[in-house]
């Protein structure tokens, strides 16, 4: 029976705080917590708006709804009720469960001890000491407070008290020590080697204060210098946006004066060849006139007429040459073009080295580039043909944390309790459970990893992502640097820059397959079993190498990455 309401007590405690449920609520996971537990836990997660089941890590966006669980509350109390009931009556001052120091002298119940006796080597309860401080015999004895450590302060060789420490052997040694085994040897007493001890150590505490003097001194001129620079930076780009809004406006006004310059030299050029067009107009018609009098005398019968009218229908008109339409060399744009392409080409130049390369005219044929290329090879379709892109990953002791243990020529990864040997190294995650493989991945790559629990990510990430810090701004997903698919028991989701997606649910499975076609900005995850289940597909544009990674939550978490040859 008592066994039975142990259980049912541990059934209806609050993983927070050990105790019995008080107020309780049930968040959507299906885990209970007490109202103020929960409430106090979340406060902390207020500023990155995602919470999370302190008990299976499952995280809930927006904070959820808690409202009391009645029927709970009352189970509860119910079993509050119980325990106190069964709960056995305390002795006065008995020790029992309670981490106290039992008297030597008494007998059957033995009572709490309130003083230790170094040379009678007892502890003694409230009535037992009363000796000590009434008979003379025994207020010559040096009590102390009681402590159930009576035994290491004997000699083991004489059963005397230690008193005396050998600075030769750097021990604390008795009397009879003094004269036998350390005869010869520098000794002082222990209390005088204490008091010389602490000096040295008052001054080690100094020296420390010192040293996180100098260190918060660094840090402050550290965090002063990072202001300074976000100053600077924030000054360069509103200088930049000014300098390129007069640029912009410049080559708006030039813009404008070329079009009017245009214009201008139009209108005259149109105006001359106006005059000159009405000229050639005048002159047909005077050459259609005559022509049409040559034809009537041509037919003339009367030869008088014909005679009369020759003279001055048979000399030719006198006409001057008209001039060649003008077309003005300024209408030409070749000049103009030129100009404009070296001046842009040295902006780009300029630029370039400006801002350490990141601007490049390759930029601009990238989209070209991944078209031709994604209908030249497509992606692959069977399990067949991702195999031909297997890739050989080994995890980097450098970056993994300092509880992540690797094995299997680094092919193999477990999350232990306590801490590896590793050395220091700045790339090491020092505050998340992650580590990443040493090999960037090539254009189009695949691998499969296989894991024993259900909470893991697996995710591919840039390089320069965070390593440091106690938040999960350096997790897989929670940045702008990494991209990672999250098992969590019988679903799976995919956070990208703290941005999270539900995937569908799918048959449970614990290998996954990644393809990643870097170029062609493709990231792909796949679930292995008797057959290949895409979960989710991601394009995107991949502007730095990537660099598989993994995440594990709970203790005895195990990763492996298979071997597909």
């Amino acid at each position: 029976m008592a066994e039975a309401a142990v259980k049912s007590l541990d059934s209806f405690s609050c993983p927070i705080c050990l105790d019995l449920l008080k107020d309780p609520v049930t968040i959507p996971c299906g885990h209970s917590f007490c109202l103020g537990c929960i409430k106090d836990c979340w406060a902390g997660d207020d500023q990155r708006k995602v919470y999370s089941c302190p008990q299976c890590r499952h995280t809930f966006t927006p904070r959820p709804v808690l409202n009391k669980n009645t029927m709970l509350a009352e189970l509860a109390e119910g079993l509050r009720k119980t325990r106190l009931q069964a709960a056995p009556p305390p002795a006065a001052d008995s020790p029992a469960g309670s981490g106290g120091v039992e008297c030597d002298v008494c007998t059957g119940t033995k009572h709490t001890a309130v003083k230790s006796c170094l040379v009678c080597l007892l502890s003694f309860c409230e009535a037992h000491i009363q000796p000590h401080y009434e008979i003379p015999a025994y207020k010559k004895h040096k009590l102390v407070e009681a402590s159930m450590n009576l035994q290491e302060k004997i000699c083991s060789l004489h059963d005397k008290l230690l008193e005396v420490f050998c600075h030769t052997d750097q021990q604390c040694i008795c009397l009879l020590c003094v004269m036998d085994e350390h005869r010869g040897h520098k000794t002082v007493s222990a209390a005088a080697e204490r008091a010389q001890k602490q000096k040295q150590l008052v001054q080690t505490q100094r020296e420390s204060q010192q040293r996180i003097q100098q260190k918060e001194k660094k840090l402050q001129e550290l965090r002063q210098t990072m202001e300074t620079l976000r100053r600077s930076a924030q000054a360069a780009v509103e200088d930049s946006e000014k300098i390129f809004t007069e640029l912009i406006q410049f080559m708006e006004r030039r813009r404008s004066e070329v079009k009017e310059l245009i214009r201008a030299q139009e209108k005259t050029e149109l105006s001359l060849a106006e005059d000159l067009l009405k000229k050639l107009e005048q002159e047909i018609a005077d050459l259609r006139r005559r022509d049409a009098e040559l034809e009537k005398l041509l037919h003339s019968e009367d030869p008088i007429d014909f005679l009369q009218s020759f003279q001055s229908l048979s000399a030719p008109p006198q006409s001057a040459d008209l001039p060649q339409i003008p077309v003005s060399h300024q209408f030409s744009m070749e000049e103009l073009k030129k100009a404009a392409t070296g001046v842009m080409e040295r902006m780009e130049s300029k630029l370039v080295r400006f801002s350490g390369g990141f601007i490049s005219s390759s930029m601009t044929a990238a989209p070209l580039q991944k078209s031709e290329q994604l209908l030249q090879s497509p992606e692959p379709k069977t399990r067949e043909d991702f195999l031909k892109y297997t890739c050989q990953l080994t995890l980097d002791p450098n970056t993994a944390h300092t509880q992540i243990a690797l094995s299997e020529r680094n092919r193999k990864a477990t999350l232990m309790p306590q801490k590896q040997q590793y050395p220091y190294h700045p790339e090491r995650f020092d505050s998340v459970h992650q580590v990443l493989c040493r090999e960037s991945l090539p254009g189009r790559c695949y691998w499969e990893v296989e894991f024993n629990m259900n909470y893991v990510h697996i995710a591919v990430c840039y390089k320069n992502i965070s390593r440091k810090g106690g938040d999960y701004k350096s997790g897989f997903g929670f940045n702008d640097q990494s991209w990672s698919l999250n098992s969590w028991y019988s679903s799976f989701s995919f956070r990208h820059n703290n941005k999270e997606t539900k995937l569908p649910v799918v048959s449970r499975s614990y290998r996954i397959g990644v393809y990643v076609d870097h170029s062609a900005g493709i990231l792909s995850f796949y679930s292995i079993s008797d057959t290949m289940t895409l979960l989710h597909r991601v394009h995107t544009t991949f502007t730095q190498p990537l660099y598989p990674g993994f995440w594990f939550y709970d203790f005895g978490n195990v990763l492996q990455i298979c071997d597909l040859n």
